[in-house]
C-alpha cells in the first residue's frame, strides 16, 4: 500500500479532513446548530461548486448531518426528539411536500449482514399506504391529504445477479414515484459517529463508495425522479483506526521517527479491507432503524 487514504461516506468528516484556509473550500457553505434540550448538533454542508466537489469527493448537493450521542441508547424519550429532529430535517429537504406526492422508500443492503442490515430494517417497520389509497382513496386514512408511500428491498447483487439501480430504476419507471427516498448504511471516518450519526442528503448515493465496492449510483440523474438518500455509519475501517494510534504515539516521539511512521502506515494493506462495527450493532441497528422509521411518517404525515 503505497498510501493511506481515508474512506467516509460523511461530507462532514470530508470537510473536517481539509485545512480551513484550502482554496477550494470557497464553493462550501458550513452551517451549524445545537440543540442543548436534546443534545443534537446538526451540521448543513452546502457544497455549491464543481471544484469543491471534486475536491472533497462528493457531488454537489446539500448533506445534513444530526449527530447524537446517545442515539443507540435504549431511551425511547430520547429517540423521540431525534426522531422529531430529522423528521424536520426531511420536511425541509423532499421536494414537493406541500402537495400529494407519491414516495418510493427504498431499503439498500444485505439483511443477513446485521451492520449492513438498517435499509432492509427501516422498510420493514414503514406503513405503506400506496395499495390502500389507490384501492379506497383518502378514505381509507380518514384524512384529506396523504402521501402514497411504496417501499422497496432490492437486495444486493450476489443474492440477485442485478445491480441495486437497476432493479430501482425499473419499478421507478413502472410505478412512477414523485421521490425516491434510499436508505443506506455508510462507512465514517470516526469511531464516535458509528450508529451515533445520520446524515440526509438531496444528492442520492453511490451503493458501496464508502468501502471501496462501487456500484451504479442512484441518483435523479440516473432515475429521473428527485432521490433523497439517508445513511448511519455503522462501519469504520481498520486502518483509520490503526492510523489514528500512530498519529498519537507520533506525536509522543521525536521528529525523526516520521520514516517509521510511514512504513508503518504502508504495512496496514491486509487492514485496508477489513472494517469494524460495535458489538452491540444488532440491538442499535433495530433502534436506529425505528427513530429513521418514525422520521419518515412524522415528515409524511402517517
Amino acid at each position: 500500500m503505497s498510501s493511506f487514504k481515508v474512506r467516509t461516506d460523511l461530507a462532514l468528516e470530508a470537510r473536517e479532513n481539509v485545512d480551513e484556509g484550502a482554496e477550494e473550500l470557497r464553493g462550501v457553505t458550513v452551517e451549524e446548530d445545537y440543540n442543548e434540550k436534546s443534545e443534537v448538533k446538526v451540521t448543513k454542508v452546502i457544497i455549491e461548486s464543481k471544484n469543491s466537489a471534486k475536491f472533497l469527493g462528493k457531488p454537489v448537493g446539500t448533506y445534513i448531518t444530526l449527530e447524537a450521542p446517545a442515539m443507540a441508547q435504549p431511551d425511547e424519550d430520547y429517540h423521540k426528539e431525534i426522531s422529531e429532529e430529522l423528521s424536520k430535517q426531511l420536511k425541509m429537504i423532499i421536494p414537493g411536500m406541500e402537495d400529494e406526492i407519491s414516495v418510493m422508500v427504498v431499503g439498500l443492503g444485505n439483511r443477513d449482514v446485521t451492520a449492513d442490515a438498517l435499509g432492509p430494517n427501516v422498510v420493514d417497520n414503514l406503513t405503506i399506504t400506496r395499495h390502500m389509497v389507490k384501492e379506497f382513496g383518502k378514505a381509507a386514512y380518514g384524512k384529506s391529504k396523504i402521501h402514497m408511500i411504496s417501499g422497496l428491498v432490492p437486495g444486493v447483487m450476489a443474492k440477485t445477479g442485478m445491480e441495486s439501480a437497476e432493479i430501482i430504476k425499473g419499478v421507478v419507471e413502472k410505478t412512477k414515484p414523485d421521490v425516491v427516498i434510499v436508505v443506506d448504511a455508510l462507512a465514517a471516518r470516526s469511531t464516535k459517529r458509528l450508529n451515533r450519526t445520520i446524515q440526509v442528503t438531496n444528492t442520492g448515493i453511490h451503493p458501496g463508495s464508502g468501502v471501496g465496492n462501487y456500484r451504479n449510483s442512484i441518483t435523479e440523474e440516473s432515475l429521473g425522479v428527485p432521490v433523497i438518500a439517508i445513511g448511519v455509519p455503522t462501519v469504520v475501517d481498520a486502518a483509520t483506526i490503526v492510523n489514528d494510534a500512530l498519529e498519537k504515539a507520533v506525536k509522543r516521539l521525536a521528529e525523526d521517527t516520521v520514516e517509521l511512521k510511514e512504513e508503518l502506515r504502508n504495512g496496514m494493506g491486509e487492514l485496508y479491507n477489513m472494517y469494524v462495527t460495535g458489538k452491540d450493532v444488532d440491538y442499535e441497528i433495530k433502534q436506529i432503524s425505528h427513530i429513521i422509521c418514525d422520521a419518515i411518517h412524522g415528515a409524511l404525515d402517517i
